[in-house]
């Protein structure tokens, strides 16, 4: 790890408190009577809020690698943009869990059961769809220049596929308005997202791997 890493987590990490703080008190649930005041463990809620905690962790550490592996500044760019976010969208996600006096893992639930599916850990360290594996978070490491820039563009569009159906879940499943109106916020922002690293895969000679 390197001064820039750790200046990087830094930086993320303090706006991750100051999400938290300025957010948390809001995610109590609605006010309807038919909404449950505070989200049960087993709820949709919980469940989006622990598994996306873990997908955008991984986000951000994808994007504080490239950011050490090149130079072009439309990638690094986005690259923080990126990892502010969704640190910031992390810290308002395990903020809530405190908040409802809810665990951050639950050992005995799959990934994603919340949402009907329950999908066992992927080989090599991927634990839900989009994640990338461990060869190719290596692989990400090990590259310089234009073949990192190309490499995270793939690998952070795929990985915002995977975030984009698990937050259509929650915008459909969960119970807590402020958590609904998060979740299709990222789906929304991820979208575009994936059509402006289209566009720069493009012009890198490249596409997407699917």
């Amino acid at each position: 790890m390197n001064r820039t890493y750790w200046a990087s987590l830094s930086a993320v990490a303090a706006a991750l408190v100051f999400a938290t703080v300025a957010t948390v008190a809001s995610a109590t649930g609605d006010d309807s009577p038919a909404a449950p005041r505070t989200p049960v463990a087993t709820s949709a809620d919980a469940g989006f809020a622990r598994d996306m905690s873990v997908h955008h962790q991984q986000a951000v550490e994808m994007s504080f690698i490239v950011r050490d592996r090149t130079q072009d500044e439309d990638v690094r760019r986005l690259a923080y943009d990126i990892a502010n976010t969704q640190a910031n969208q992390r810290g308002m996600l395990l903020g809530w869990l405190d908040l409802w006096k809810l665990s951050k893992s639950q050992p005995d639930q799959l990934p994603m059961a919340w949402m009907g599916m329950g999908t066992e850990p992927g080989a090599d360290g991927a634990l839900m769809p989009g994640m990338a594996t461990n060869t190719e978070l290596d692989q990400l490491r090990r590259a310089d220049g234009k073949q990192a820039e190309i490499l995270y563009l793939q690998l952070m569009t795929e990985h915002h596929k995977g975030g984009i159906h698990m937050a259509q879940g929650c915008a459909e499943k969960c119970a807590t308005k402020v958590e609904r109106d998060l979740a299709q916020g990222m789906v929304d922002s991820q979208r575009s997202e994936i059509d402006l690293m289209a566009t720069m895969l493009t012009a890198r000679g490249a596409k997407p791997r699917t």
